[in-house]
């Protein structure tokens, strides 16, 4: 059975994760996902206080160390798959550029309006062809490693799966963190956390929240380094399905570009771009949203500021 699955906006300084726990009746144990935060997983205090429930970590990012420091075969496949992983990112990475830097071209020229609406639709469909491809073959990858190695079945691997099963099933709910996202996706998959769950809620935010849905978009409209196009890094599990999840907004995006705005929506759709700020929540209930408080950016260019799940 699909669980609820509530995607708030970033914690910071005044999470209301414990507002959200008590909303849905959650008085007793949970479990905790903090492996997006690598060496800080440890590091949940003020996470614990916030909560204010009893909470069970479930220390995958440590726990993924302890298998590949016993396994070594598994864990030189495992890092030849990611450095392949890295390879497809990277040429992936290298052909939008140029795909992107042709639009900005043709976007300029002086032509008739009808014809450069044209060429933009022409830009935006060469991207969302791009996109699926690389999504493709990352899916091939990971099919690939898991039929040849079946992680599941090793015991350095099993043996962890089976403690979490056990802890998660005294707990009522689940709650996922942000952090790196590649490495809190690598690690959610490999110990199946999500297939433990067993139809309990599961709450989660920033890098949690893109985790669960179906299609991983990398953004920043302000980015340190390189341009700012936004990428696919890959399939995510599906939990909030249709849903392009952009946390932290007022920091990472250009509210006012309605252009990149509707050139973005119109890219990744028929999937709904939510933008998840702080004190936003989107539920979503077998699979589909029921209720929501937070911004969607609409193929218009323009961004709907409180929106509340419904249909647009």
């Amino acid at each position: 059975m699909a669980p609820t699955v509530v995607l708030l906006g970033p914690q910071g300084d005044a999470p209301d994760v414990g507002k959200v726990l008590a909303e849905l009746g959650i008085r007793g144990r949970v479990g905790l996902v903090s492996a997006g935060y690598q060496a800080e997983e440890a590091d949940d205090g003020a996470l614990r206080a916030a909560m204010a429930v009893p909470m069970f970590s479930l220390r995958l990012h440590a726990r993924a160390i302890e298998v590949f420091a016993h396994d070594l075969e598994f864990a030189a496949a495992y890092q030849a798959r990611q450095l392949q992983l890295r390879n497809l990112q990277s040429f992936y990475r290298i052909r939008l550029d140029k795909m992107d830097e042709a639009a900005r071209m043709i976007s300029v020229r002086y032509v008739e309006p009808e014809l450069l609406a044209q060429e933009d639709d022409e830009s935006v469909d060469a991207l969302r062809r791009l996109d699926a491809s690389h999504v493709r073959r990352c899916a091939e990858v990971h099919t690939g490693f898991d039929a040849r190695w079946q992680p599941g079945d090793r015991p350095s691997i099993a043996k962890h799966r089976e403690a979490l099963r056990a802890e998660l099933g005294n707990c009522e709910a689940l709650v996922i963190t942000g952090g790196h996202v590649a490495s809190l996706l690598n690690r959610l998959v490999l110990f199946d956390a999500l297939g433990l769950v067993h139809g309990k809620p599961v709450i989660a935010w920033s890098a949690g929240a893109m985790a669960l849905t179906d299609r991983i978009v990398l953004f920043h409209d302000y980015p340190p380094y390189g341009s700012d196009i936004a990428q696919v890094l890959d399939a995510g599990l599906g939990l909030a399905p249709g849903l392009v999840v952009l946390p932290d907004p007022r920091r990472r995006i250009r509210i006012d570009n309605r252009e990149g705005i509707s050139r973005f929506a119109r890219r990744v759709r028929p999937a709904t771009c939510v933008a998840l700020d702080h004190g936003a929540r989107v539920v979503v209930e077998r699979g589909v949203v029921t209720r929501a408080h937070a911004l969607r950016l609409d193929i218009s260019g323009d961004v709907e500021q409180a929106w509340s799940g419904a249909s647009p």
